[in-house]
């Protein structure tokens, strides 16, 4: 018989199980609760610390904001007021105007004394930019049309790029010289074929560099960031000996990293909207054409996968100094492989195909795509799940090498 009150057979065990299962169900959410609360102090206590920290907090302060407007004022990559020597040996109507031609906002021009050991001398010290030599008998040269009316060009390319551009835009001016003196203006419709190119360009119509160069400023120093500060944190615990303290506390290895990284990228977020609402936008109107809850999202996954770096980073360092040089280390193969100062067009198949494990080469597309195209989710979709597995993968390196340590 079987006790009043208590259901019998399939009815009974039903009832029980439901009652262990709603038992078992509050004491799997007071778990997880006191995980994150477990969580949220780890966070709150590395907030403190990077708030004592005067001068990580200050390196933090600074990169989010005068830095941005270091590269912003350092940012024309154009040819601008590049000093030429001439030396007119024709003093024609035809050299004055190719010396009239090669004028400002380009150029500054300047008449030296024909004297080739004093032009090298100003050369090396770097007082000119180059040096254009006119010949005798340049005009009448030009105008005949026999032969080409030569004429020579020396430049400084200690700097490749500058002496480049020097040569490309005297070049430049010179073929336009020569074609109008070869071909009389009434004729040269009619007896030459011509081909009009019209150019239109998009995103960026005035092609303002300072557009580029912040943007690819802020995702350099958001790759150091979001590196440096989970790493600092982690070998922070390490140099202080206060590790231990947290391992013999009821934390597990996952909740200490998952703390660490949680304030980080909070810090990181903060400074990023910082530097492109308050300095870029504000400041120096970098247009923000897509959304912005899209894009600080793509940040955070961004320094989500950074900190998998860093976290990883921090289990090889044993003090400060060994952890910056560790980033460093990290950090410079990123940029170099991200597109962001050089061109990935340009670098041999072998090296084009190690830009794949660059997270940052990823987040180029991401937040050029965003704030400059007005791309939405589904434009940079891809981009975004190639650094969110790459963040996976670093993340997961990083705490079984620190679980590993410390068993």
């Amino acid at each position: 018989m079987s006790p009043p009150g208590r259901p019998k057979g399939k009815y009974r065990s039903a009832q029980h199980e439901g009652t262990r299962v709603s038992a078992a169900r509050p004491g799997r959410w007071a778990r997880i609760q006191r995980w994150g609360r477990q969580v949220r102090a780890i966070v709150a206590k590395e907030w403190r610390q990077l708030l004592r920290d005067r001068a990580l907090l200050g390196f933090v302060i600074f990169i989010f904001t005068l830095d941005i407007l270091i590269a912003a004022g350092s940012a024309d990559f154009d040819l601008r007021l590049s000093r030429v020597g001439v030396v007119d040996r024709d003093h024609s109507a035809a050299s004055r105007d190719l010396i009239y031609r090669l004028r400002e906002p380009y150029f500054e021009t300047l008449a030296v004394a024909d004297d080739d050991a004093a032009l090298e001398r100003r050369l090396d010290r770097g007082e000119l930019r180059a040096v254009l030599t006119i010949p005798h008998g340049f005009e009448s040269t030009l105008v005949g049309a026999r032969q080409p009316a030569d004429v020579q060009l020396v430049v400084d390319a200690s700097s490749a790029n500058l002496g480049y551009l020097v040569a490309s835009y005297t070049e430049r001016i010179v073929g336009q010289m020569s074609a109008a003196a070869n071909w009389p203006a009434a004729q040269r419709p009619l007896s030459l074929p011509q081909v009009r190119l019209e150019t239109h360009t998009r995103f960026n119509a005035d092609l303002r560099e300072v557009w580029f160069s912040t943007i690819s400023e802020l995702m350099t120093m958001l790759t150091v960031a979001a590196i440096l500060l989970p790493a600092a944190a982690l070998t922070r615990e390490k140099e202080r000996g206060t590790i231990e303290q947290l391992l013999v506390s009821p934390l597990t290895p996952l909740q200490i990293v998952a703390g660490k990284v949680v304030a980080m990228v909070v810090v990181t977020l903060l400074g990023s909207a910082v530097a492109v609402v308050g300095v870029m936008h504000g400041l120096l109107s970098v247009p923000l054409r897509g959304s912005m809850a899209l894009f600080f999202g793509l940040v955070a996954l961004y320094a989500m996968t950074c900190a998998g770096l860093g976290i990883l980073a921090a289990t090889f360092a044993r003090n400060s100094g060994q952890v910056g040089l560790i980033v460093l280390l990290l950090v410079m193969p990123i940029i170099m492989l991200s597109g962001t100062w050089n061109m990935v067009e340009s670098m041999p198949d072998w090296l084009r195909a190690a830009i794949e494990f660059s997270p940052l080469r990823h987040f180029v597309t991401v937040a050029y795509g965003v704030l400059l195209k007005g791309a939405d989710l589904g434009i940079v979709a891809l981009p975004a799940l190639k650094m969110a597995l790459l963040g996976l993968a670093f993340l997961a390196l990083g705490i079984a090498r620190f679980r590993r340590q410390f068993r």
